[in-house]
């Protein structure tokens, strides 16, 4: 009686091995980050209980701006990359998350284009793919949903968008590596954001289960999928406290977290692939 050996994907190897790679730099990174702010002496106090903490990143003009208006100076600034071609482009697509990722934290072996606007949703950014048709990126990172939890956007609404948006994303952007970044957590009861209720009442453990769901859409559809929830979640599940400013934002810790991951990820091959 013969029997066949199931075999083990080549891909699958890989991400065990990035996974744990991943997940030693950034405990090293929080390590030397705790350090640093220990024995340094121009470390900022930290905040009393009974004070406001630290405010978000500003935004400056583009904190003014309507949404529409928003969406045009996108338009025009993928246009000037359409037209300029800049060499080893990536895209990064998404809400306030992605829109505050400090351009100094972001690799610099590449060129970035950011087309992220705060407040964004899923079924928002689906309808405005279309403005960067015309660059022609190495890479596409994806991160958007946690606004469409804030909001009360049905689970299945918020993953039948995500697979519309990789869908269009493959056909307009065949020669482009895709990455679906999972939703982050966040910081639960500790949390200070201005919407803390609205957090509160979207349990993280709903946030993991949709990302796992989200993983499955992203290797049914080939691209590939970038597990950041784990690298941000502390032991209970909630968003670790020193990479965020106010339980749904990133501190630059959560960035630094975010630009190790980026760095690792692109210059390997992710699930999907």
């Amino acid at each position: 009686m013969s029997t066949t050996a199931k075999t083990f994907p080549v891909w699958a190897f890989f991400l065990l091995a990035t996974n744990g790679i991943l997940m030693l730099a950034v405990i090293l990174l929080i390590w030397r980050q705790q350090g640093l702010t220990a024995v340094s002496s121009n470390a900022p106090p930290p905040v009393p209980a009974n004070q406001n903490p630290p405010p978000t990143p500003e935004l400056g003009r583009r904190h003014q701006l309507t949404y529409q208006q928003w969406v045009d100076i996108l338009n025009q600034e993928a246009q000037v990359a359409a037209q300029q071609r800049p060499s080893k482009l990536s895209v990064l697509v998404g809400d306030s998350l992605s829109l505050w990722f400090p351009v100094e934290l972001l690799p610099q072996d590449r060129n970035w284009l950011n087309q992220a606007i705060s407040g964004e949703t899923s079924n928002g950014l689906l309808k405005r793919l279309n403005l960067f048709d015309q660059t022609q990126p190495e890479t596409i990172f994806v991160m958007i949903g946690i606004n469409d939890l804030i909001r009360g956007v049905d689970d299945q609404v918020i993953l039948d968008n995500q697979r519309q948006i990789i869908i269009y994303l493959r056909k307009n952007h065949p020669k482009t590596k895709i990455f679906i970044q999972s939703i982050l957590p966040h910081g639960g009861a500790a949390a200070t954001w201005e919407g803390k209720e609205k957090l509160l009442a979207i349990p993280n453990s709903r946030i993991e289960k949709l990302n796992q769901q989200l993983r499955s859409i992203a290797v049914k559809e080939g691209v590939a999928y970038l597990d950041l929830y784990s690298l941000f979640a502390d032991q209970k599940g909630n968003m670790r406290t020193e990479l965020t400013t106010d339980g749904l934002h990133l501190s630059p810790a959560g960035y630094l977290v975010w630009r190790t991951a980026l760095q690792i990820y692109q210059k390997g091959r992710g699930t999907g692939d």
